[in-house]
């Protein structure tokens, strides 16, 4: 196994928590993954229980795109003059809507001045985006290439800023991060997998746009936005759905690539990677030993992000089927199957640090973290998204259906009627569960968003 730890023991994964900027306000759900460590659990009190949750009713709102990545949402923030709860969802081709929370009316609606040439092509995004912290302002991404920063109040453009030389060929697919003071995006690659470009991870001032630091996954000894063709090596997309992980201890990021070369120097396909909180330096790697049959078969490691654990411990799946718990020196303890044994696509959900859910298109497992190893706890065979804990129930999106469970037996308590997914999952504040529906790979222009609230 290649394994460079670089001091990573007294750096990686500590399962305290240091100040990683403003913690969400309650009721808010402000990024994917419900904070930077991505551990999609949030605090309990959501006005939601095992009692209630079966009398929560449907409601759709027509949306005029596709959103194929998950809403987030603010409590009480002005917008028009008035305080309102507040849903923000970006559509496949760049269009950011604020949408209220009580009545489903859009209050705003930006859209790209691309907008018009992207619409019904390829060039898709399933970025989230994610809130400022000082809730003025939402960072959003688009499919030409660029991250925006929005004002909550209605919608105007504060800055653009460009992470990529080549939009045609590199992606803004996975999750947008807020962390300590950064707003940190990553690039990936088309369906297809269409050369050349390369993952990369990028930090911006949020009062700017200006760029911090470029840290390239291929290429890695050039520091700053490079054109793809210009590198030798393409590939190794940062496409996961969590994108950037914070580790609340140190705040470094952890990424994980997809498909391509590896040399230890600087290529780094098929790795997590462990990068400075500026992602200025890489700190340290974990490659596993069929790094280049996992190239060879297509079978990315990048297809999720870690999920991170208490003690140190992070998973790591892949598209190969594999469920692995690594240490913190960077060392593999154990290695599971994925429910299903199938390619993983999501972002596990952490629940009190040792548990672990896993959703894929073929079930939906627990494991709980005792002396050191993962133990199953439950499983069965319905599909999901990404997990997500809240309010001490735990919901996983899938065919048809949210399936609301009890986290620790796996007890289906409710069935929340839905349409279509793909990579979405829904996120719950405030007595309502929220969520979207559509596959970004059918390149509509329309889409739906439902809410769930007490009849």
């Amino acid at each position: 196994m290649r394994v460079r730890a670089l001091g990573l023991a007294a750096l990686l994964l500590a399962g305290g928590a240091a100040s990683l900027g403003a913690p969400a306000r309650a009721g808010d759900w402000p990024m994917f993954g419900f904070d930077p460590s991505r551990r999609n659990a949030a605090p309990a009190g959501t006005g939601i229980t095992a009692a209630n949750v079966t009398r929560l009713r449907r409601r759709t709102v027509r949306l005029d795109g596709t959103v194929d990545s998950s809403p987030i949402y603010l409590h009480g923030v002005a917008i028009g003059g008035r305080r309102r709860d507040a849903i923000f969802v970006t559509t496949t081709y760049g269009r950011t809507e604020a949408i209220d929370a009580a009545t489903g009316r859009v209050l705003w609606r930006y859209t790209p001045p691309s907008y018009a040439a992207l619409a019904g092509t390829y060039r898709i995004t399933n970025m989230t985006p994610v809130a400022d912290p000082d809730r003025s302002a939402i960072y959003t991404g688009a499919p030409d290439g660029r991250i925006r920063k929005l004002r909550i109040a209605d919608g105007r453009l504060l800055w653009s800023r460009s992470i990529t030389r080549d939009p045609t060929h590199e992606k803004l697919t996975s999750s947008l991060a807020f962390t300590r003071g950064l707003v940190v995006a990553t690039t990936g690659g088309y369906i297809g997998d269409a050369p050349p470009y390369q993952g990369h991870v990028v930090s911006l001032r949020p009062r700017t746009g200006g760029i911090v630091h470029v840290w390239n996954s291929l290429c890695s000894d050039r520091r700053a936005l490079i054109e793809p063709s210009s590198c030798p090596s393409s590939d190794s997309a940062i496409w996961a759905r969590s994108g950037a992980v914070v580790d609340p201890a140190t705040g470094n990021l952890l990424v994980a690539t997809g498909n391509g070369p590896w040399n230890g120097r600087t290529d780094w396909g098929d790795s997590v990677l462990v990068l400075s909180p500026d992602a200025g330096r890489l700190v340290g790697h974990w490659t596993p030993p069929n790094q280049a049959e996992l190239e060879r078969t297509d079978a990315d490691l990048g297809s999720t992000a870690p999920a991170l654990l208490d003690g140190g411990f992070l998973v790591q799946g892949g598209k190969d089927g594999e469920l692995r718990l690594i240490s913190r020196r960077l060392e593999t303890v154990q290695t599971v199957p994925t429910p299903g044994g199938t390619d993983l696509f999501t972002a596990p959900a952490v629940w009190r640090g040792t548990w672990v859910f896993v959703a894929s298109g073929s079930g939906t497992e627990a494991w709980r973290l005792r002396g050191g190893r993962l133990v199953k706890a439950w499983s069965n065979d319905r599909d999901g998204t990404s997990p997500v804990v809240a309010g001490g129930l735990l919901y996983v999106q899938g065919s048809g259906a949210i399936r609301v469970y009890l986290p620790a037996s796996g007890r289906l308590v409710a069935e929340l009627p839905c349409g279509e997914v793909h990579w979405q999952s829904p996120i719950v504040a405030d007595g309502r569960v929220i969520a979207v529906e559509g596959n970004a790979n059918e390149h509509r222009t329309d889409g739906v968003l439902d809410l769930y609230t007490a009849a």
